[in-house]
């Protein structure tokens, strides 16, 4: 089946399942590099990594290798990380500062705005080689665009701006950046890169699942759980322990508790799951002394009735399909790039809120070592799993997996979100694989 329904993929995703194919089907994923994240806005990073004239990012787009770079006039490039005369890639540095882009091949010499400078030996061109030159600069991706300092690119020269793309979901990016008791954030301390053998829709799934963690983190909940309560009572504890504790031990919480909680979903497959993590449940929000002082500052720019709306707001996972999953309180974004049907690797980065005391950094570091890195109590558990389903994936039978969980209870909300029935409904899945067929309908201009 999965050779004759290339041609109508729309045809693979119904209102209650979808084939299991769109997993597993390498020709289905080639067709993803062109149609979805060929015509998609993509998170690339953050203007804070990119902040002087010369700095630049190299990260991917599809199977794009780009650049992200400033200009030095200020203006944010995104190029093509390929040199237009034999295809070496300029830069091979995830990130640095240059003055020039140069070819390390045959040094060729482009401005960090990809209009082409200097080609050694140039009189080897003819006569007309300045005519031949001047159409040989980097290319450049066709859109580029950021909101509160969040870059997006994408590689299709039309569709909806980002604005229009982001909708209702932009205000997850809003939570993130009212935080910062000085108003902005910047990603920092460089990146914890992870990748898995399966493919790149688990990932963004699972993020809005609030069935697995009593299944998948069921070891880590129980360490959790054995842990005294006391601080002083475990060997070698630091402070910044509590918050990734407390979150293992939530994650084990019954059943009634995810039911309770809220799962929205918007256009273009983006959605945010809340009213779990609340700042009331966190250690920091306890009386204690850091968080008293950045309450303060937070309060000094917003005022107190502002801090006390900024800090109610309780999202958990926010994901902007197809390439972001981000969590405001603890200050983690995550970026998904697919490899291949079976390969996806995730760049996490550590967001710090300028303005904040340096011990919340210092807790989001902590935090991301416990949950997002490569040996840490909860990430283990979600790699074993997307690969067992991506070998399960791989079977021919049954054909369809099942998205029904509480489909007949999807209600619309004012502000174009849709809220499921329950906490624990598949609706975030359903509206991802919307935005696929969409997508996957027709082929870009």
């Amino acid at each position: 089946m999965r050779n004759s329904t290339i041609a109508n993929p729309a045809d693979l995703v119904r209102e209650d399942r979808v084939h299991h194919s769109v997993y597993s089907d390498p020709a289905i994923f080639e067709l993803e590099m062109e149609r979805l994240f060929g015509r998609a806005w993509l998170l690339l990073g953050h203007e804070s990594q990119v902040a002087n004239p010369g700095d630049y990012i190299t990260t991917r787009m599809a199977r794009e290798p780009v650049i992200l770079t400033r200009h030095h006039d200020g203006s944010l490039q995104v190029l093509i990380n390929r040199c237009t005369h034999r295809g070496a890639l300029l830069a091979h540095e995830a990130r640095g500062n240059a003055r020039q882009l140069v070819c390390p091949y045959h040094g060729w010499v482009f401005d960090t705005n990809g209009t082409l400078r200097n080609v050694p030996v140039a009189q080897g061109y003819g006569k007309d080689a300045q005519a031949t030159f001047a159409g040989l600069g980097l290319a450049k991706v066709p859109r580029v665009s950021s909101y509160r300092g969040f870059v997006f690119a994408s590689l299709a020269a039309t569709g909806p701006d980002l604005v229009e793309f982001l909708g209702p979901i932009a205000s997850s990016f809003d939570d993130m950046v009212d935080r910062a008791p000085d108003g902005e954030i910047e990603f920092a301390g460089g990146v914890f890169k992870h990748a898995y053998n399966g493919n790149w829709k688990l990932v963004l799934e699972n993020h809005l699942d609030g069935i697995h963690p009593n299944s998948v983190h069921a070891s880590s909940v129980d360490a959790a759980r054995a842990v005294p309560d006391d601080p002083a009572a475990r060997p070698g504890a630091e402070r910044y322990a509590e918050i990734p504790l407390r979150q293992m031990r939530q994650n084990g919480a019954p059943e009634p508790v995810w039911e309770a909680l809220g799962i929205w979903s918007s256009e273009w497959g983006h959605g945010y799951m809340g009213d779990y993590h609340s700042d009331a449940r966190l250690v920091a929000a306890m009386n204690h002394p850091v968080f008293a002082e950045y309450r303060s500052r937070l309060e000094a720019r917003v005022g107190p009735a502002e801090a006390v709306r900024i800090l109610g707001v309780s999202r958990f996972n926010s994901v902007v399909y197809p390439n972001v999953s981000f969590m405001s309180q603890y200050r983690q974004l995550r970026i998904v790039h697919p490899l291949a049907v079976d390969r996806t690797v995730v760049y996490t980065y550590n967001i710090r809120l300028k303005g904040a005391p340096e011990q919340m950094y210092r807790d989001t570091v902590a935090f991301s070592n416990v949950v997002n890195g490569t040996a840490s109590w909860v990430l283990t558990d979600d790699l074993e799993v997307y690969e067992r389903a991506q070998r399960g994936l791989a079977a021919a039978t049954p054909e369809w997996v099942v998205t029904a969980r509480g489909a007949s209870g999807d209600v619309e909300e004012p502000g174009g979100f849709r809220r499921g029935a329950t906490g624990t409904s598949e609706l975030y899945i359903r509206r991802q694989f919307q935005a696929w067929r969409k997508y996957m309908a027709e082929a870009p201009a």
